[in-house]
């Protein structure tokens, strides 16, 4: 069965910093890449970074360039974003995605999904 679990989220101050992890199963990690994306309250889910797995080859997306870095541990099939100075801005719910094909920050092309994790950051 395939898996993917969230965890990390929670409430933060602007300018403070969170470590969500996605810890992976069920299926072959390196020949995926994961993806993180967030959907807010009234907004369509965005794609924010992604990492491929089989070469480590990472994407941000503009607004969070600078802020947030996506990682992985092959050996315990998790990946991680750090995301550093929070915005309210950044309040939504998290997850991870897992895609087989070319790496995406499209949304319809991953193949997994994980329940979510909530991120708020108060002003």
């Amino acid at each position: 069965e395939v898996q993917l679990v969230e965890s990390g989220g929670g409430l933060v101050q602007a300018g403070g910093s969170l470590r969500l992890s996605c810890a992976a199963s069920g299926f072959t990690f390196d020949d995926y890449a994961i993806g993180w994306f967030r959907q807010a309250p009234g907004k369509e889910r965005e794609g924010v970074s992604l990492i491929s797995i089989s070469d480590g080859s990472t994407k941000y997306v503009d607004s969070v360039k600078g802020r947030f870095t996506i990682s992985a541990d092959n050996a315990k099939n998790t990946v991680y974003l750090q995301m550093n100075s929070l915005k309210p801005e950044d309040t939504a719910v998290y997850y991870c995605a897992a895609v087989l094909g070319p790496p995406s920050l499209l949304r319809n092309k991953y193949d997994y999904w994980g329940q979510g994790t909530q991120v708020t950051v108060s002003s």
